[in-house]
C-alpha cells in the first residue's frame, strides 16, 4: 500500500476495532438509553472504517472484508488505545473521550484530501464525531466530577489510560482533552509521563487477538458466504 493507505488503514482500524469494543455494551450498558448511544456510536464507527477500508481495498485490487476479517492480529494498524478492554463504564467513556479527540483531528484534516472518496467519508464523520465528543465529554465531567465513588474510578480509569495516549496525542488533542478533565475534577499525570509503546510495527496488546477472534469468526468459518 501506498504511505496514504497505510496512513488511512489506521484510523480505519481504529474505527473498526473501536466499534467492536463499544459493541460489547449492547445491554450491558447502565440504562436503556445508553445502550441505545453506545449501539449508535458503533455504528458511525463502522461506517466510517467500511468507508476507509474500501478505499484502502480498491488499490489492491481486494475488498473490505478481507482486510476486516482476514488480516492477523499483528497486520492491524488501530492505535493501542481502541483495543483495550471496556473495563467499567468510566474507562470506557475516558478511553472514548481520548478517541473521540484524536478522530476530530483526523477527519478535520482529511476534509481537504483530494480523493473525493475519503473526502466525502471525512465530511460525514465529523458531523458524527461533534456527536461522539459531547456525549463522552459530558459523561467524563459526569463521573469525575459526581460521587465519591465515580470520582475514584473514573480518575483511576484515566490513570490507566493515560500511557495509551501516544499513538493520538497532538498540541490540538490535549488542547481538547485536558479543559475536560480539569472540569471532571480529575488531575491529570501530565504531558510528559511515560507512553507505551505504539502499533506502528504491528505490536498490540494480547487484547486484540481475543477481540479478532471473535470478531472474524464467523467469517473465516464460512469464506466467501453472504447473505
Amino acid at each position: 500500500m501506498s504511505p496514504t493507505s497505510e496512513r488511512l488503514l489506521t484510523y480505519a482500524d481504529g474505527a473498526l476495532v473501536l466499534s467492536h469494543r463499544l459493541s460489547e455494551w449492547m445491554s450491558n450498558a447502565p440504562t436503556m438509553e445508553e445502550d441505545i448511544a453506545l449501539g449508535n456510536i458503533a455504528l458511525d464507527l463502522l461506517g466510517q472504517a467500511r468507508g476507509l477500508l474500501q478505499h484502502c481495498a480498491a488499490e489492491t485490487g481486494g475488498d473490505e472484508d478481507e482486510l476486516a476479517y482476514f488480516r492477523d492480529a499483528q497486520e492491524f494498524r488501530n492505535p493501542l488505545l481502541c483495543e483495550l478492554p471496556n473495563g467499567d463504564f468510566a474507562v470506557t467513556m475516558v478511553r472514548q473521550l481520548f478517541a473521540d479527540a484524536w478522530f476530530a483531528e483526523v477527519w478535520a484534516d482529511l476534509v481537504t484530501a483530494d480523493d473525493p472518496v475519503v473526502r466525502g467519508v471525512a465530511e460525514k464523520a465529523v458531523k458524527e464525531n461533534a456527536y461522539h465528543w459531547r456525549h463522552s465529554s459530558a459523561w467524563v465531567v459526569r463521573l469525575g466530577d459526581g460521587t465519591e465513588e465515580s470520582h475514584a474510578r473514573t480518575q483511576a480509569a484515566l490513570d490507566a489510560l493515560w500511557p495509551y495516549r501516544g499513538e493520538v496525542a497532538t498540541d490540538g488533542w490535549y488542547a481538547r482533552v485536558e479543559p475536560v478533565l480539569a472540569e471532571a475534577t480529575l488531575t491529570t499525570p501530565g504531558r510528559d509521563a511515560w507512553t507505551q509503546r505504539g502499533s506502528a510495527d504491528g505490536w498490540h496488546t494480547e487484547h486484540l487477538g481475543y477481540l479478532l477472534a471473535e470478531m472474524q469468526s464467523l467469517a473465516r468459518a464460512h469464506p466467501g458466504a453472504s447473505w
